[in-house]
């Protein structure tokens, strides 16, 4: 006797392994619509966390099986992940996997609209390190010593005993950054971090850690892991790997200052307040 198809299907939707599929299950649209492909497959995924199809705890599938399901590339794959760290849905841990993250309750606004014209500036700052320190990076991995590798990791060393201390983290912070500059081998790269100096910090300018909804200690923790990712990278001489760190980090941090600054403008507005006289200063 026939049976039928919904009869047949035994999936449990509860099950860990149905639900850390259930991105590739996703229905495919026919024709890709104007947005981009990235905003694409956050908007899937993220509707996915948000309605509890994928819960906190879940693993999302290997960066392979999404580019398989949604038929794009790996640089759409991890713009995308990078998108949804930023926003605080998902987590990535090396050489583990991404994982949904627990729903934060909103702390309001990141940005005093005081501070919109500051966060401006920032945002352009981190706009031209995406660029400069990508590339820096996957030069690093291709041509780093071992010596400059230590120096790395004597970086990271001292930022993670000052995770409790804020103010004395900066200084490790720029020192793993300008490290890797000098790992390229191209001297340019260190003038250009050199001149820039510590203010390419954004928590030099601006309370990065109200902006990203965190304490201090948790943001730092929380960057103190993305700078782990690229040191394994370049370790490892893993140029496009460390170029992709090195990538989500730094849109990570600009992708939490965008959300807050639009929200800190909305604030304004709601305020009554002219926005062009806060933001006219940048």
């Amino acid at each position: 006797m026939a049976t039928s198809s919904a009869a047949r299907d035994t999936r449990n939707p509860d099950n860990p392994a149905e639900k850390s599929r259930a991105v590739e299950r996703e229905p495919q649209p026919a024709r890709r619509r104007s947005r981009s492909l990235a905003h694409d497959l956050v908007e899937g995924i993220g509707a996915q966390i948000r309605g509890q199809v994928l819960k906190a705890g879940d693993k999302l599938p290997t960066e392979s099986e999404i580019m398989q399901a949604y038929g794009v590339s790996r640089t759409v794959v991890r713009e995308a992940l990078s998108k949804l760290q930023a926003a605080d849905l998902v987590e990535t841990r090396h050489g583990i996997g991404t994982f949904v993250l627990e729903a934060r309750r909103s702390q309001g606004f990141g940005i005093d609209p005081a501070d919109i014209a500051t966060a401006v500036d920032v945002m352009a700052v981190l706009e031209l390190r995406v660029s400069l320190e990508t590339e820096s990076a996957g030069l690093a991995a291709q041509r780093r010593t071992e010596a400059q590798l230590k120096e790395m990791r004597a970086a990271l060393d001292a930022f993670e005993a000052n995770v409790d201390v804020p103010g004395n983290a900066v200084s490790p912070d720029f020192r793993f950054h300008l490290a890797i500059a000098n790992a390229t081998g191209n001297r340019y790269f260190a003038d250009i971090m050199t001149h820039l100096g510590s203010t390419v910090i954004p928590r030099t300018r601006i309370d990065s850690s109200r902006v990203a909804h965190e304490d201090m200690g948790q943001y730092l923790r929380r960057v103190h892991r993305e700078h782990e990712e690229i040191f394994q990278a370049i370790a490892r001489r893993d140029s496009d790997s460390a170029r992709a760190a090195m990538r989500i980090h730094l849109t990570n941090s600009r992708e939490r200052l965008r959300v807050a600054q639009e929200d800190a403008q909305r604030q304004e507005a709601r305020q009554g307040r002219a926005p062009s006289a806060a933001s006219g200063k940048a």
